[in-house]
């Protein structure tokens, strides 16, 4: 062989290296958005349905990047039974996770409460971690992601089931169902992240948002330690913006500290305020309340479409239970009276004589003497022309007890006279 032939041949196995690599990366780009779904297609590449390489909507893309958001960047999801709501939140370019969208649950099924065996129709409660392996593009309900149930919790207090989804169609057996257009916004979204390198994005199920008030409202609960577990993580991300930290140890939900030091401050100042602010409202006599529902609930929204017979929901399941949801039942009315009324004061004070010039009006006083430190101002109420009592309660029948501990020195427990 000459050597301006293999010359020539040199050259075409150049230019064909050089083709190959640019095809390479061609394809590297145009499959980029088919890498997720082709791994997990039982078939070839091409066999991918279309339904799952939908992109994520121009006015969502817009709205990631008003917040400084990469679209490629991970998300987290938060979802709420009783209020039937999931949120999506993406780390911003800060590395801090910000909410994103908010969606109405077209559907969810059973009580409030974790899921304890296969059949009850619950939907789980509790942290979940879903990797590219969970997604599902071939779904028969359009598109859906396994949550991971049961996870390490659920393993540890013997609780059985399986296929727990977020998924389209309005229908639920212990799911998060969605309609067909929002799985497919929230399969995008969950599909570009894990592209884009998250090794598994975290799935947040709660039974209320876990604020104080709702922590107050639900103490009387047989879920209520469960519930405070949750509270914890929920805390934390509140507080943070970052992703907690989520283990099980002697079959209960434990959060490591965050490497940051000043986030974990936040995160412990955070549920330190909640549980004080949950103490105060029950001391204070905030109502003990239990939501019950006939078989889950929907989101108020699709609740009235459903009312007026709209088919744009599809197949909706048990739609006969849904009058029955959501239903409260007072355990501990509200109290709206104080418990106590009294006055404290030194041993022995004088009081003011009191001395309407109006007939028919009262008149208030201050004691005369310095005041426990325990109490902010002391007050004296009489009727016309009449002293505060030592004695006799300003409501009949009231009483008031209090441990001598709580009095950094003696005092005199004063209930005063009604006008």
């Amino acid at each position: 062989m000459s050597s301006v032939v293999m010359v020539r041949l040199a050259m075409v196995k150049q230019v064909s290296v050089k083709l190959a690599s640019v095809k390479s990366g061609l394809a590297r780009v145009v499959g980029a958005a088919l890498l997720l779904a082709a791994t997990l297609s039982s078939g070839p590449a091409d066999a991918v349905p279309a339904k799952a390489l939908v992109p994520v909507p121009a006015a969502t893309r817009s709205l990631m990047a008003a917040k400084d958001m990469d679209p490629r960047a991970p998300i987290l999801i938060r979802a709420f039974k009783k209020e039937s709501e999931l949120e999506v939140w993406k780390m911003n370019r800060a590395g801090r996770y910000v909410h994103l969208k908010t969606y109405p649950i077209c559907r969810w099924s059973g009580q409030l409460g974790p899921k304890r065996k296969t059949g009850d129709r619950q939907t789980p409660e509790g942290f979940y971690s879903i990797p590219a392996a969970k997604m599902n593009p071939n779904s028969s309900y359009h598109l859906s992601f396994d949550l991971g149930y049961p996870n390490a919790y659920d393993r540890a207090h013997g609780s059985t089931g399986s296929y727990l989804m977020t998924h389209g169609t309005c229908s639920s057996m212990g799911c998060f169902a969605m309609t067909d257009a929002q799985i497919s916004e929230i399969y995008a979204l969950a599909r570009d992240s894990l592209n884009a390198g998250q090794r598994a994005f975290q799935f947040q199920a709660y039974p209320f948002r876990m604020t104080a008030q709702n922590m107050a409202r639900a103490r009387t609960e047989a879920h209520l330690d469960f519930w405070r577990q949750l509270k914890e993580g929920y805390d934390r991300f509140e507080a943070t913006g970052e992703e907690p930290a989520v283990g099980v140890s002697g079959r209960r939900y434990t959060f490591a500290p965050y490497r940051n030091p000043a986030r974990e401050a936040a995160a412990v100042a955070r549920i330190a305020e909640e549980k004080t602010k949950t103490e105060t409202l029950i001391a204070e006599g905030a109502a003990a309340v239990r939501v019950t529902y006939a078989d889950g609930g929907m989101h108020a929204s699709f609740a009235a479409l459903a009312k007026r017979g709209a088919g744009s929901l599809g197949t909706v399941s048990r739609p006969e239970t849904l009058a029955m949801a959501g239903r409260e039942v007072i355990v501990i009315p509200a109290r709206t009276t104080p418990a106590v009324l009294l006055a404290i004061a030194p041993i022995k004070p004088d009081f003011l004589k009191i001395e309407p010039t109006t007939t028919g009006s009262t008149a208030t006083a201050a004691l005369v003497g310095t005041a426990s430190g325990d109490v902010r101002a002391l007050f004296a109420r009489a009727s016309l022309g009449g002293a505060a009592s030592m004695s006799v309660p300003l409501l009949t029948g009231s009483a008031a007890i209090l441990p001598p501990a709580f009095h950094p020195h003696p005092v005199a427990k004063v209930a005063l006279r009604g006008a």
